[in-house]
């Protein structure tokens, strides 16, 4: 047909008009309230406002972190500087305490080294006044026949020694410090021991009954080395005592002056 001939030949497009546009909006709207999807194109206008509240509280709570680990890191700093600090305390305390122990010790050293030495100082004076040390032979006696005297009954025609009077059995002493260098049979002189001294000199005990001691035994000063008796050339119980400068029959010298010279009271 001629009218859909021209219609179909115009070649144009022809837009819709203001009320097709107004009618389609007003059912489109009616169709979205419909659908619901009103409600979606609606929803970014409310998310957007959601975004904005979000992020201020957002930014407002990372504050509040940062202020809380800012607490966090003072509070560890102080509690490492606490340890720090108790830690130094405790090895200067320590450090203080080995000073004290090293400096005790050391005292404790030098005092244990005095006394040592004051120990030894008082041992070698104690030997000191032993090797020193002398006494008179016989405990409670007098000098019955006094040195040099005269008569028939000594060989050299007089008398070599004292004699102490004493009776048979009396405990006879060393007058010092020495070696037995004889100790037996003496002839005349009956059972004898004769003892060298730290000094050089000789003591002689002679017409003892009966012996205590040996050939090279040492004995101190007061050490018992036989009972007093009568053996040998004797007219009775005594002890016979000579001082002398050699080992030998012959190099006598004064008993008492020897004896005075050693601090013994005679």
């Amino acid at each position: 047909m001629a009218f859909g001939s021209r219609a179909a030949g115009s070649g144009k497009h022809r837009g819709s008009s203001r009320l097709s546009k107004k009618t389609a909006g007003i059912a489109g709207i009616a169709a979205l309230a419909t659908t619901g999807v009103v409600g979606s194109f609606a929803a970014p206008a409310f998310a957007a406002d959601n975004d904005h509240a979000s992020t201020d509280t957002g930014n407002l709570n990372a504050v509040v972190v940062a202020d809380d680990l800012a607490g966090d890191i003072e509070t560890q700093a102080a509690a490492q500087q606490h340890a720090a600090d108790a830690a130094a305390a405790k090895a200067q305390a320590e450090a203080e305490a080995q000073q004290r122990a090293a400096e005790a010790k050391r005292m404790a050293e030098a005092k244990a080294k005095a006394e040592r030495e004051a120990k030894e100082r008082a041992e070698r004076e104690a030997e000191r006044k032993r090797l020193n040390t002398f006494v008179s032979p016989l405990g409670d006696s007098y000098v019955s026949t006094q040195y040099k005297a005269g008569g028939g009954m000594w060989s050299s025609g007089s008398h070599t020694g004292i004699d102490f009077h004493a009776d048979s059995g009396t405990v006879v002493r060393s007058v010092g410090l020495g070696t037995v260098v004889e100790a037996g049979w003496g002839g005349a002189y009956g059972n004898n021991v004769v003892i060298k001294h730290a000094d050089g000199t000789y003591t002689q005990y002679g017409h003892l009954l009966s012996l205590s001691v040996t050939a090279g035994q040492q004995v101190t000063p007061g050490q018992q080395i036989g009972l007093s008796g009568s053996t040998g050339n004797s007219s009775g119980p005594h002890l016979h005592f000579e001082a002398r400068t050699g080992a030998d029959y012959g190099s006598d010298i004064n008993p008492i002056t020897y004896l005075r010279s050693h601090g013994v009271s005679i």
